[in-house]
């Protein structure tokens, strides 16, 4: 197999992005796409290699940048920086996942009609948030990620499949957040599934958490579970 990746610039609103695209070079034509939403850091080598593993399983990964080209945070002060503005303007956001979602559409590789999207914290937020506002995608899942509504998609009917992978001893996403999640997901319509690992923490995927105190701690057997039922969650979302 020959993963191969290339940089895609795109612009919102005036400014620059760049995105990471990962195929099987050996495979032709079009195929499902699976947009990857970055941490608060932004996009780096963490969510390139996500999208990797999903063209090693025959999707498009395409790891979106919502900060600018080559913004990258390089401590909690400065992805805290970074990630606070778009999270205090969630119409905001929406608008540049929107555009990051057309972008993954239109890749020459893209079928256009299967896309689905995951993101990692705060990009488990920018997914959730994405199918609040009714995006035309097959499926959405957030691991580890942030459940805090964003006030303005009430109402709305939620299009995509939903699953969270949720490290119940969160303290960043306390139980009463869970059981807030699943009630506005069934009242929008969604079909749902809300996966809570026992003993786990916040960004339990993420092999460089290693920070109790801070609540971030990665844990193998709930990376290797939750990526094992998001594999069958595309093959249902793309059946």
């Amino acid at each position: 197999m020959t993963i191969e990746t290339r940089p895609v610039e795109y612009r919102f609103e005036g400014k620059i992005y760049e995105g990471t695209l990962a195929i099987d070079g050996r495979k032709s034509g079009k195929r499902p796409v699976v947009m990857v939403s970055h941490a608060w850091a932004g996009r780096t080598d963490y969510e390139i290699e996500a999208a990797r593993r999903l063209a090693a399983a025959g999707y498009a990964g395409f790891a979106i940048d919502l900060y600018g080209k080559g913004v990258v945070g390089a401590s909690n002060e400065e992805n805290q920086k970074l990630m606070t503005p778009l999270m205090q303007d969630r119409a905001g956001l929406q608008a540049r996942l929107a555009n990051a979602l057309d972008v993954a559409k239109g890749l020459p590789e893209a079928d256009a009609g299967n896309a689905a999207a995951m993101g990692y914290c705060f990009g488990g937020l920018c997914v959730l948030d994405l199918a609040r506002t009714g995006a035309d995608l097959k499926g959405v899942a957030s691991f580890h990620g942030l459940f805090t509504p964003p006030g303005n998609t009430r109402g709305n009917r939620i299009k995509a499949k939903v699953v969270a992978y949720h490290g119940f001893d969160d303290p960043m996403v306390p139980p009463e957040q869970v059981t807030a999640l699943g009630k506005e997901l069934t009242e929008a319509g969604a079909d749902w599934q809300i996966h809570a690992y026992g003993g786990v923490m916040h960004a339990f995927t993420n092999k460089a958490a290693k920070d109790p105190a801070f609540g971030t701690v990665y844990d193998a057997r709930a990376d290797r579970r939750s990526w094992a039922s998001f594999m069958d969650f595309l093959g249902e979302c793309f059946a």
